[in-house]
């Protein structure tokens, strides 16, 4: 966890975002390191008149920047997307590190909006995805984007949607092969587009966050301690995470955030969000916890799980705790918000 802001460090920021001083890079740097300290994205707002949705876009934005300075990209690159292109650089952030560099530059080269920027990166990500590059093509951006201009334009039936394609797969092909394939469809317009063998549904995880992790589950509170200690743990196996569950044992798939991938022993149970604090927005909410067995050591920046009177509690407090602690509080996960449940139980009203 970064280090706290002193009240006098954190005004500082604060003013500083409401003068707008320094690059928008440095807003995002500002408005995170803010948030990370404990303010809420609506305190900033209110502070700083940055709103909820901007703060995040610069945020994520930052560390794209970031990435490409890590990532060795040229000058000239950089100072273009302070120009400001924060809005380009947010839509990258589904690429990892080496295609950030790769997609960036094009975007510069071809004077890329946002939306295009948008475009582009998924058709560089999807086309990464498959396990082998299309005869004809490179991984170059361009290609990239190219490659899906030629596969639509091939099973388009209307001339003028065609047209259109084959001239944006052109414009954006970066080799012979590509042109030439998409060249190969403007002589034939006659035809019509014939049957393609689908695409394998292949994929290859990019990011931890994308796997998640099964946590064993000890039950619904009020839990003995023993309940607790006896639950079995589990011992993911590289390279998918593959685990062997002990008969009749539960399991919840929590996402792979870095709280979850780091956990030495973590285990999982349920409650209601009052029995984890009393000061719950919605106390009757239920919520599951996730603790780490491997952590018992007392801290007072942290909640822990601890046998008392023969129950197992969650208890935060500013000195030692005396009872025996179970583990360290790492997750409280909330149940998923629906807003209307019966609309989605109506497929008929899926296409309005």
């Amino acid at each position: 966890m970064p280090d706290s802001l002193t009240p006098d460090q954190a005004q500082a920021l604060l003013q500083s975002l409401l003068q707008k001083e320094g690059s928008w890079v440095e807003w995002g740097q500002k408005c995170q390191r803010l948030q990370q300290s404990g303010y809420s994205a609506e305190a900033i707002f209110e502070a700083t008149g940055f709103q909820k949705v901007q703060q995040n876009l610069v945020i994520v934005a930052s560390q794209v920047y970031e990435s490409l300075v890590r990532g060795g990209a040229g000058e000239e690159t950089l100072r273009y997307y302070l120009g400001p292109k924060s809005d380009v650089l947010y839509e990258l952030r589904i690429l990892n590190q080496e295609q950030r560099a790769s997609v960036a530059q094009a975007a510069q080269s071809h004077r890329l909006e946002a939306e295009d920027a948008k475009e582009l990166a998924r058709a560089v990500q999807e086309i990464s995805r498959l396990s082998q590059l299309p005869a004809g093509f490179t991984a170059h951006p361009g290609d990239a984007l190219a490659y899906q201009c030629w596969r639509r334009a091939k099973q388009k039936r209307e001339l003028p949607e065609r047209a259109r394609l084959i001239a944006k797969g052109l414009k954006f092909a970066a080799s012979p092969g590509a042109r030439q394939l998409l060249e190969g469809l403007l002589l034939d317009f006659g035809a019509a587009p014939s049957a393609q063998a689908p695409l394998l549904p292949l994929y290859r995880l990019e990011q931890d966050e994308e796997a998640a992790r099964l946590i064993p589950v000890a039950g619904t509170l009020p839990l003995t301690p023993e309940q607790i200690t006896q639950v079995p743990s589990l011992k993911p196996a590289e390279p998918f995470g593959v685990a062997t569950a002990p008969k009749n044992c539960a399991l919840a798939p929590i996402p792979g955030w870095q709280a979850i991938l780091t956990a030495v022993d973590p285990v999982a149970f349920l409650a209601l969000a009052q029995e984890v604090t009393p000061t719950a927005p919605q106390p009757q909410e239920p919520v599951l916890v996730v603790i780490d067995r491997g952590q018992q050591q007392w801290n007072p920046q942290s909640y822990f799980l601890v046998g008392q009177d023969d129950q197992a509690a969650v208890q935060w407090s500013g000195d030692p705790l005396t009872g025996p602690i179970l583990g360290q509080v790492i997750v409280v996960l909330r149940p998923k918000r629906i807003l209307d449940e019966n609309h989605l139980l109506e497929p008929w009203q899926m296409d309005d």
